[in-house]
């Protein structure tokens, strides 16, 4: 029993539902090519003008490319654009030193390409491939920023030497190496500092002398002159604040978005931030009564920073960001007591490392060496802000094989001087991004001022589009544009040829035409009635749809055979399955192969029946079987033949008078013995049969029948008889078997015996223990003594 009940792209079969759900392109309803490539990648748009059936919608012409062509689309007529990726600039990857001769900063190349071109479908990615090489002997920028707050006092002296020393460290790195200095203490306003007259003068007490508090100064500009740091970093004088708190925050915004006082090149900046205490950060300008934000822009002037007073300090993020766009990389010089705090602050600024400083910054020149080596060591990527609706993804290929995708895959370790990795970048947009504008993004390394530059097209319509025909007379005279093989309507107006207006969609009028036969139901309860046409519904199952004028027929609520629509050997048309070749039936569920009918014999259906759908209906009632081979009743071949063989092979049996008249239908070959018999690989249809002779002898021998239909039995000529009894140790068997039986019962008898005895003898015992004697005296019995008393005794 079946419950063949249809809905929602739903097939029931008693407690089972198959249910399929609709992609993404039949969900779209597309009603134009654009729309349906912006659905999803494997999205077409089928422009023959005369794909659609009756009843069918504008948006039925997309769907996935082998649901178009099944469809009966060609595919010279599917609307397909794929994305592409073209490369503009792609120079080689370069050293600082080529041909011998010393390459200036902006010659060296460290990433390839340097620009690409990619042109986007929806939901699909295009992916290239980024090659990084560190370049040796890059040249460095590094600006030291120290905090001259009076805790810092016995550090300066050791920063006063800094210049020479760390020249000297760092040409073993690069042979053009620049150094700069500057200084902070705090904002010059309460409570940060005091604010009296002689404070401002000297912050510090009486017998210390400190220069005037300030914010930020640039001391030096970067320089190749070591001897000139030191000079000037020998003339700093230590300042002095009231809170703990530093405002360093202040000093890093400016020397980030200063360039040219600071003197940056691009180049590989490296930014040490000196100091023994904690930071104010965004917000902690109010207490001293300051709330404008921070505006991120340059503000010194004679290398003062003048506008402490009036905007906050920075936040977090907005010195993440300013670092970033001017690729500076930080290393905070801090001592133990801070570390963890700017271990923390490490972890939220990228391409930064924290050091530990001694308690006078004698380790300082370590500090730095370490610190540019595991930040140099590391590659991270980093792309500019995306468009809305495209997204990026990362697979890294590091050395030694390494590769890693998601967060990870935006970065490499361990990378040495001269080592070269690669980056796999896919791009993806989904839909049309800024309505079809170009964008450009870029994606550089951290750190480094080397970026690629992307132009992001956008696929958003077809081809087809630009051959449209604006007021085609196709479209209900002129009321649309004949685009892509459909009619795009102008504003105001619908129908597969815009053929109505809005206003006029859902009349009386228009709905009768809707109604097969003058029913009530329009469009059969299956598709919409539009400008008094039906517009059939979609299924949730591609696969499944609606059609014919009123929407009266469909290709899936045909007859099902094994669960399976019109048997899986036909289409299902209207409602009507139309048989592949050799198939047959309501159904398509009978086959006119007669393979699967053929006997043993090759004959069909064994000669005994009819092949009907691929199946033997066995016409002589004592044959069944799926070839009318098996006969219950019937006796056996061996059985069938034993007399003709004996009397043809022996001249034995029951016919051995007759056999040439009966026993003449099969060819008769002798063998020696049974071995010789043709075995079941052979020949592919025998038989092995043993029967017994009147003798009680056992004869051997085999039935076939070859493919021309005649019949070969073979013979053994030798028979097994059975042998004659052998008297003796039969004899012998039989009285040792009576002797044995005979010594077996006096055993048992002796044993019954021996028991039956032991019961007597116990018996015996337990009643001699249980007698019990009476003590009583014989009543005859006379005593022989008599006693006689003296009268006259009176017992004295």
């Amino acid at each position: 029993m079946q419950n063949n009940r249809k809905n929602d792209g739903c097939f029931c079969c008693v407690r089972v539902c198959l249910c399929a759900d609709g992609n993404e392109c039949t969900k779209a309803s597309a009603q134009s090519c654009g729309e349906c490539i912006q659905a999803g990648e494997k999205c077409g748009w089928c422009i023959d003008k005369d794909f659609l059936k009756q009843g069918e919608q504008k948006s039925t012409r997309c769907d996935e490319i082998e649901a178009l062509i099944k469809k009966g689309c060609s595919e010279a007529s599917i609307e397909n654009p794929r994305g592409t990726v073209s490369v503009n600039k792609n120079q080689s990857l370069t050293d600082r030193t080529k041909d011998g001769v010393k390459l200036k900063p902006d010659q060296i190349t460290q990433i390839q390409p340097q620009k690409l071109t990619l042109n986007l479908r929806s939901g699909e990615a295009q992916t290239f491939n980024l090659i990084f090489k560190r370049a040796e002997d890059y040249p460095i920028d590094l600006y030291y920023l120290m905090d001259l707050s009076y805790s810092m006092k016995d550090d300066l002296e050791n920063v006063k030497n800094l210049g020479t020393d760390l020249m000297a460290e760092m040409q073993k790195i690069t042979s053009d190496f620049r150094i700069g200095f500057g200084s902070f203490v705090e904002k010059t306003v309460m409570p940060y500092i005091s604010t009296t007259p002689a404070k401002l003068l000297n912050p510090c007490t009486s017998d210390q002398n400190c220069t005037s508090p300030f914010s930020y100064k640039n001391v030096l500009s970067l320089t190749s002159q070591g001897s000139q740091f030191n000079n000037l970093v020998s003339k700093q004088q230590i300042s002095g604040n009231l809170d703990s708190p530093e405002g360093g925050f202040d000093a890093i915004m400016q020397v980030a978005v200063c360039p040219n006082q600071i003197g940056w090149r691009n180049v590989t900046r490296l930014l040490v931030f000196s100091t023994d205490a904690g930071f104010h950060f965004a917000g902690d300008g109010k207490l001293g009564g300051i709330v404008l934000p921070n505006d991120g822009k340059c503000h010194l002037q004679d290398n003062m920073y003048t506008m402490s007073h009036y905007y906050d300090y920075p936040s977090i993020a907005h010195l993440v960001q300013k670092l970033s766009e001017n690729n500076i990389q930080t290393i905070f010089a801090v001592t133990e007591e801070f570390q963890p705090v700017y271990q923390e602050l490490k972890n939220l600024i990228p391409k930064s490392a924290v050091g530990t400083l001694s308690s006078d910054s004698g380790n300082v020149i370590k500090l730095i060496i370490d610190a540019y080596n595991s930040l140099s060591s590391e590659i991270i990527l980093e792309n500019s802000r995306l468009p809305e609706g495209v997204s990026i993804s990362y697979i890294s290929h590091c050395k030694n094989g390494v590769s890693d995708k998601g967060e990870n895959g935006r970065k490499c370790s361990n990378i040495s001087i001269g080592d070269q990795v690669m980056f796999e970048v896919a791009i993806m947009a989904k839909g049309c991004p800024s309505n079809g504008k170009s964008e450009t993004i870029k994606i550089k390394p951290q750190g480094f001022t080397e970026e690629v530059e992307i132009v992001l097209n956008f696929i958003c319509e077809c081809a087809c589009h630009k051959e449209g025909i604006p007021n085609s007379p196709v479209c209900h005279f002129g009321n649309g544009t004949l685009e892509c093989g459909a009619c795009r309507c102008n504003e105001g107006r619908i129908g597969r040829v815009c053929e109505c207006s809005k206003d006029e969609v859902r009349t009386d009028d228009l709905d009768a035409n809707c109604r097969m036969d003058n029913g009530t139901d329009i469009c059969n309860n299956n598709g919409d009635c539009v400008c008094g046409a039906c517009e059939c519904k979609k299924r949730d199952n591609p696969e499944e749809r609606y059609s014919g004028k009123f929407c009266e027929c469909d290709n899936f609520n045909c007859d099902r055979s094994n669960n399976k629509l019109c048997g899986g050997h036909g289409r299902c048309e209207c409602r009507k399955c139309i048989c592949e070749a050799n198939y047959t039936g309501s159904a398509c569920d009978c086959s006119l192969d007669t393979s699967t009918c053929l006997a043993s014999n090759k004959q069909i259906c064994n000669g005994r029946g009819t092949c009907e759908c691929g199946t033997c209906k066995c016409t002589d009632l004592k044959f069944q079987g799926p070839t009318c081979e098996i006969c219950p009743t019937c006796p056996g071949v061996c059985t069938e033949h034993k007399d003709c063989v004996q009397c043809q092979a022996f001249g034995t049996g029951e016919k051995k008078d007759t056999c040439k008249e009966q026993c003449n239908k099969f060819i008769l070959v002798k063998k020696k013995k049974k071995e010789e018999l043709p075995q079941p690989n052979d020949q592919p249809y025998i038989n092995h049969c043993k029967e017994r002779d009147a003798n009680d002898c056992w004869f051997f021998f085999t039935y076939a029948t070859k493919n021309d239909s005649t019949v070969e039995v073979h013979v053994a000529e030798e028979l097994e008889c059975p042998s004659g009894p052998d008297i003796i140790p039969i004899v012998a068997g039989v009285v040792a078997g009576i002797v044995l039986i005979g010594l077996a019962l006096l055993l048992i008898w002796k044993l019954l015996m021996i028991i039956h005895d032991r019961r007597e003898f116990a018996k015996f015992e337990k009643e001699k223990m249980n007698a019990r004697w009476d003590a009583g005296e014989n009543p005859i019995y006379k005593s022989a003594v008599t006693t006689v008393v003296n009268p006259k005794y009176e017992g004295k």
